[in-house]
């Protein structure tokens, strides 16, 4: 299932809503520096009606301006006090009580804590959590890199990562994250940098020792520096080492050098576990206290960077893939103040008209009060997310907030201020603006290169006579205030479950549809998550017919683009998107007025027609998105490659867009009916929802789309329904696949080893997923960082309609796909003494690790329903996998586990069944003639002919039931 959003990110619709249809967004820098408000629109030559782009800009931008006015004037005057205040806070005593405001759902504790090395720490203790996190923010980022080493602020993130005085050996950290059911990352921006993990709760404590030694004392050996540099060569070579030795510089002492600034005066630390805040407070001053404080200062812009010369431009640049993007743009009061308070010229005009508007029309206190009350809804009624993604959340309100708001940020708008929403709109100017147009059009008339990435492009000004005629020419129809908001929540009350519902149960069924139903028991969230899965069979029998839907698809995201974006900014999300055998609808938030947005949905899906003109827009950019697939990553081709040979109807992409090319709309208009003329409906509603609301849902959108006089849509037989397969490969026979990649200029390769094992059983599973956890992190330390065969290296499962896989990818400027592709083999080789010589101890940890893993629980709404709906997708309908399966983990012996990986895994074994995959990239031509020249070892097979290969093959059985049945083996 395609992930339905939630409340705080973008459905798939909504995404291209913002992206083609123009969508006011804030880029938020760290700090106070800068602020922009910035418009993108992606796509623009899709835009044939510019017009429509206002109606999606209007509340946003609304918003965002009101956002910035909340605190008015006072909060400027009152910033230096608030500094001068936190600031004595962090010579307060080790332990301070902070009132914090907080979500009225939220159980958790809090504590705000500082070190005597002034290091500012947040704690938190969640007695149902499964996963412990922490997350470090440094307050200093790529501004502050040195001249002419540029990227050493992001270089020593990297470095931070491999080894400490404490724990020498090389990408322990990362080892021991991985192998206690954990994840780690970092990232580096203008004024910051990040660093992040969670683990299995029970292994928190020397994880965190683990992640402290990062500020602590960091080894970064001459050899790591060196070897890293490599591993993440895309101009680093060149950067950080090239040049800084033709300057007579030595890149680690460089490095050192720039670690003095991870100064804890510049640093704040939030701690997530299931302990006590006492018990956690001691991990921390035990873990923490030695990092030093050398008191450094951090970046600051003393006034605004952009200058006159700086504005009323144009900056033309060449993309590499097609398409156009456009991006306006205007520096404007930043706004951590005020944080309480084709087509071109067209969409210009267009923008600069709103503005105008806006001004004209004069502010309105009541969408000001409409969105205060959406926002508040929000944050009361906010899902609980993992975590690591919490900690990392948090971590960046720290610098920049009072400490009692340190949970709430910017979510809660509290003052209405016209005068500062009026400055904002002030400083909306044609003298401030500036564009960013990427076009293929500007090939051969641009005059500069940016020296990273080779991108040409060419800087012109443009006047504000010049803004003010395309003002003049902008179509106006369209552009108006926006009205009150219908789909704003107003009854939040939860519904009682008259029964405990452990898992989903078929509520209804009828020769037209079935009903899955399941009420929340866990987090008492008046929201709802509902999924339509339209199975049209005829949806894929051809590549016509796969273009067809996807178009019809696209369409109908855009007919209700307009209609649906205030239900996205009352909290209601909706996807619309093509499967392998139809189309789905999924509509998740709150409950109260989600019938409304549905009901609009099935009416617009029922009565679709083709409109010619978004027909050719959104053809022109399919054709786009088909065509940039060959600027795609090669280890992208390759997984492509690796779906295109295993699935039955499966069909290319170069045959999709000949079809594509040669649709049009009454094409379109004449296929549907035929295409639709066989559906059923599987439908999921789980959530804040009794039964018989369920069920007339279904009868309603069964009477919508099936009982209308024009409707296209009938019903299938049983024996109709399509049944989705994978081939099975050979035991003991290595498939391969040689390509060159579709974009030679690109001179990476790559290799994708796929290791086929079985279809969907508890007992193989678990052994799968038990050999990807020893294997995983050991693979890529010795295919990416010993034999620095390139930066991505991976080992993980994969599962295609039921049919579990290893996978390994590499991709490489250093060797080709052949040479990679042994070098896996060679891995395999090496590690089947690690398999076998696996202590007692070891394992037994690993599969608690494991077991652990499974257990986690979801947590919220939307993670527990896709889990549920994707057993109902499958056909697999293990709803209670998790403990299952850790009930076999736990009467797992060594020696089955040892069987398993002789039998299926390890090189030569009698049921191993390989898939190799090669993409032979720009650098590598003579290698790939070489390769496909060559005879074929013993025990393989070269594939040249995809679609033969696939016919000669037999098919896993299919684990999903028809309409008229379900399998529940």
């Amino acid at each position: 299932m395609r992930r339905l959003l939630k409340p705080r990110h973008v459905t798939l619709s909504v995404l291209q809503a913002r992206a083609r249809h123009s969508a006011v967004e804030k880029h938020k820098p760290d700090g106070d520096t800068n602020e922009f408000i910035v418009l993108k629109l992606d796509e623009i030559r899709g835009a044939k009606d510019p017009t429509c782009l206002a109606s999606n800009l209007t509340p946003e931008n609304y918003w965002r301006i009101a956002r910035r006015a909340e605190e008015g004037a006072e909060a400027v005057e009152a910033e230096s006090g608030e500094r001068a205040d936190m600031a004595a806070a962090a010579a307060a005593p080790a332990e301070s009580n902070v009132e914090f405001i907080r979500a009225r759902s939220d159980k958790r504790e809090y504590r705000r804590v500082v070190l005597p090395n002034a290091l500012e720490c947040l704690l938190i203790s969640d007695s149902e959590t499964d996963k412990a996190a922490a997350c470090m923010e440094v307050g200093v980022g790529s501004f502050s890199d040195p001249e002419g080493l540029e990227g050493l602020a992001h270089f020593l993130e990297h470095m931070l990562f491999y080894a400490s005085e404490k724990y020498p050996g090389e990408q322990d950290y990362t080892k021991y994250i991985t192998e206690h059911g954990g994840s780690c990352n970092a990232y580096t921006s203008s004024e910051t940098t990040n660093f992040y993990f969670d683990v299995n709760v029970a292994n928190f404590e020397e994880a965190l020792d683990r992640f402290a030694q990062f500020f602590i004392k960091p080894l970064m050996s001459q050899d790591a520096v060196l070897r890293e540099i490599k591993a993440v060569d895309s101009g680093s070579w060149e950067t950080l080492e090239t040049k800084p030795k033709e300057r007579g510089l030595d890149i680690r002492q460089e490095l050192l050098k720039f670690y003095e600034n991870y100064s804890t005066n510049l640093m704040h630390l939030v701690v997530y576990g299931k302990e006590s805040l006492d018990c956690i407070q001691s991990f921390v001053e035990r873990l923490f206290s030695d990092i030093k404080n050398t008191d450094q200062g951090s970046f600051k812009c003393p006034s605004q960077p952009l200058s006159e010369e700086h504005m009323q431009l144009v900056i033309k640049a060449i993309p590499i893939s097609e398409g156009d993007y456009l991006k306006i743009s205007w520096p404007v009061t930043p706004n951590i103040h005020f944080y309480k308070e084709e087509h071109m010229e067209d969409i210009i005009g267009l923008v600069f008209k709103y503005i105008l508007l806006l001004k004209e029309n004069g502010i309105h206190e009541w969408i000001f009060d409409e969105l205060v009350a959406i926002n508040e809804t929000e944050f009361h009624y906010q899902d609980k997310v993992h975590p690591i993604s919490y900690v990392t959340d948090i971590v960046t309100t720290m610098r920049s907030f009072p400490q009692e708001e340190w949970l709430v940020g910017a979510s809660l708008p509290s003052k209405y201020s016209p005068n500062r929403i009026n400055m904002i709109l002030d400083e909306l100017s044609a003298e401030r603006v500036r564009i960013l147009w990427e076009s293929k059009e500007f090939e051969g008339t641009t005059d500069s290169v940016e020296p990273w990435y080779c991108t040409a492009y060419s800087v012109e000004n443009v006047t504000p006579s010049m803004i003010q005629q395309w003002i003049q020419k902008a179509p106006t129809e369209k552009l108006c205030i926006p009205k009150p908001n219908i789909f704003i929540p107003k009854d939040l009350s939860l519904k009682e479950a008259h029964e405990k519902v452990k898992f989903p149960a078929i509520l209804r069924k009828t020769p037209l549809s079935r009903l899955w139903y399941k009420p929340d028991m866990l987090f008492s969230t008046p929201k709802v998550h509902i999924v339509i899965d339209f199975h049209c069979p005829l949806t894929s029998h051809s590549p016509e017919a796969v273009i067809s839907t996807s178009l019809f698809v696209d369409l109908l995201a855009d007919y209700l683009n307009a209609y649906a974006y205030d239900a996205q900014i009352a909290g209601l999300f909706y996807s619309i998107y093509r499967t392998s055998a139809g189309f789905q609808v999924s509509v998740g938030g709150y409950n109260d007025k989600m019938r409304i947005l549905l009901d609009a949905i099935m009416k617009h899906i029922s009565n679709f027609e083709v409109k010619p003109n978004r027909f050719c827009a959104l053809k022109e950019t399919a054709v786009k998105d088909y065509q940039n697939f060959k600027f795609s990553q090669p280890y992208s081709q390759a997984s492509y490659y690796i779906s295109l040979i295993l699935k039955d109807q499966k069909w290319p992409l170069a045959e999709k867009l000949e079809a594509l090319s040669k649709l049009e709309p009454d094409s379109l208009a004449k296929f549907m009916p035929h295409l639709l003329s066989k559906t059923f409906l599987e439908c999921y509603i789980h959530g804040n929802i009794e039964p018989n609301e369920a069920t007339s849902i279904v009868q309603e959108i069964e009477d919508t789309i099936f009982n209308t006089p024009k409707s296209v849509f009938k019903s299938m037989s049983p024996s109709q329904y399509l049944i989705r397969r994978v081939i099975t490969l050979e035991n003991e026979l290595k498939c391969y696949y040689q390509i060159e990649g579709l974009n030679q200029k690109n001179e990476n390769s790559s290799v994708v080893q796929y290791i086929q094992v079985h279809l969907d059983d508890a007992l193989s599973n678990i052994k799968l997923q038990l050999f990807a956890l020893i294997a995983r992190q050991p693979a890529a330390n010795q295919l990416r960082t010993i034999e620095q065969l390139g930066y991505i290296a991976d080992l993980y499962v994969r599962s295609d309609r039921g049919v579990r896989a290893l996978e390994v990818v590499i991709q490489s400027t250093v060797k080709d796909p052949s040479y990679l592709d042994a070098r896996v083999d060679e891995f395999f080789k090496m590690f089947e003494n690690k398999i076998h010589e696996l202590s007692d101890k070891d394992f037994k940890r690993y599969v608690k690790s494991l077991i652990d893993s499974k257990l986690e629980k979801s947590k919220n709404l939307w993670e527990e329903s896709d889990f549920y709906w994707a057993e109902i997708e499958a056909g697999t309908l293990q709803f209670d996998r998790g403990r299952s399966e850790v009930s076999l983990l736990r009467e797992l012996k060594k020696e089955e586990f040892i069987e398993f990986f002789d039998q299926y895994i390890r090189i030569g074994a009698p049921q191993r069944k390989t898939l190799s995959v090669q993409v032979f990239g720009g650098k590598h031509l003579a290698e790939f003639k070489k390769a496909i020249a060559e005879a074929d070892a013993p025990k393989t097979y070269r594939i040249t002919d995809i679609f033969g290969f696939k016919r000669s093959r037999p098919l896993y059985r299919s684990l999903k039931g028809g309409p008229g049945r379900i399998t529940m083996d």
